[in-house]
């Protein structure tokens, strides 16, 4: 098949950090399909349509998407439909495509999904990873009822428009049919996230010496720092453990809420935290590997299942989760069902102390749940599994 993805970033050629999209991309491309890619331009370089690898690319000139206010971030994603057309106008010819794969966010790219459509017969593969704008309203990053009606209507369009809707979990597949009944339930299909399976050497201290944290049990949070997020969690953990020594938080990432975190942790004086910047991923990886426990943190006020996709990191390198979240996730049934981590709910900082120091005192626990972990990312987790789901539905 000829396969359009339309996607708000791709890794530049030679660029060793990809993602679980440009993984999928790999699976496509080996199994002999042809594929051409829609995304942004990386910083203000001009739009361009050229080969790259075995693959089509226009990167599209847009607004900044990432690192900036929720405003900015909504009017960019606004815009990015219309600019996707013109640009797709312009170097992509009327050439037939077989089928569309999107994800969310953003629901906004349902313009370009018609505009695709219009154009040649193709069917759509929404995969998707963000319930917008229900999720905004939940953290109060959306507020202004005529906003979230436009939003809302534009989400019920793009379900009604795509063919096909892989969901993270059930719970979101339950929770999409009970606030849309409208959708044909026969579309939705069980869609987890994937990660390519890494190979790691021996457990060696070296990369723990690097950054500082030779000897230390390290409980690790990589990604996003955002208000999702609610990383206040992991700092009212860590003030539980500030006279112990041996032990260290590491938040690895950037986001809105860094500065905030940052200065959370200062008025603290917590010693125990050590907060980086986005590291290269092959260094992130090792330092997964050779870290105690990873931490999946989520705000409480979601009534949305979140399913966050770090946890693909700490499962390939068998360590296992702890994790923080919100009472409307299936996310804790997935640790229980994989018994990959420990959960709490979100304010619970009893079950949340008592989870970390089951795992703190029991090296042998620690290893069979990560071990667990990494059987059921191999079982039901890699690109290969989502390329067949997928695959599979759009026969």
């Amino acid at each position: 098949m000829r396969i359009a993805f339309l996607l708000q970033a791709h890794p530049e050629p030679g660029d060793p950090d990809t993602n679980l999209y440009s993984d999928l991309i790999d699976v496509f491309v080996k199994n002999g399909h042809e594929v051409v890619v829609i995304t942004v331009v990386k910083e203000d370089r001009p739009t361009s349509f050229k080969k790259e690898g075995a693959i089509e690319v226009l990167r599209v000139k847009a607004m900044k998407l990432f690192g900036v206010s929720p405003i900015a971030k909504g009017i960019a994603n606004v815009l990015l439909p219309y600019q996707f057309i013109k640009a797709i106008k312009k170097y992509i010819p009327e050439k037939k495509i077989d089928l569309i794969i999107s994800p969310t966010p953003p629901i906004t790219f349902i313009d370009v999904i018609q505009f695709l459509k219009r154009r040649s017969p193709s069917k759509c593969f929404l995969i998707l990873r963000d319930i917008f704008p229900q999720n905004a309203r939940d953290l109060g990053m959306l507020t202004n009822p005529l906003l979230f009606s436009y939003f809302r209507r534009k989400e019920k369009k793009l379900y009604a428009v795509c063919d096909y809707i892989g969901c993270m979990s059930q719970g979101n597949i339950d929770y999409v049919i009970k606030h849309n009944p409208e959708i044909n339930p026969k579309k939705l299909s069980l869609l987890p996230n994937w990660q390519k399976v890494h190979s790691f050497s021996e457990k060696n201290e070296s990369i723990k010496t690097k950054y500082g944290l030779a000897g230390k049990y390290v409980a690790i949070f990589g990604g996003n720092i955002g208000v999702p997020q609610k990383i206040e969690n992991i700092v009212t953990l860590a003030k539980e453990y500030r006279d112990n020594d041996n032990i260290v938080f590491l938040i690895i990432g950037t986001g809105v809420r860094k500065k905030h975190l940052e200065k959370l942790v200062a008025a603290n004086g917590l010693k125990n935290v050590l907060i980086k910047n986005q590291l290269p991923r092959s260094d992130y990886q090792e330092l997964v590997y050779n870290s105690d426990v990873g931490l999946i943190s989520l705000n409480e006020k979601f009534t949305i299942p979140n399913i966050p996709s770090k946890t693909l990191s700490y499962l390939n390198a068998k360590v296992p989760v702890l994790a923080s979240i919100d009472a409307c996730t299936d996310y804790g049934k997935i640790l229980d069902d994989s018994g990959a981590g420990l959960w709490s709910v979100t304010g619970d900082l009893e079950q949340y102390k008592t989870n970390f120091d089951r795992l703190y005192n029991n090296r042998e626990l620690r290893k069979r749940m990560g071990e667990n972990g990494f059987a059921y990312m191999i079982k039901y987790l890699t690109p290969e599994i989502a390329y067949e789901n997928i695959i599979g539905h759009t026969k």
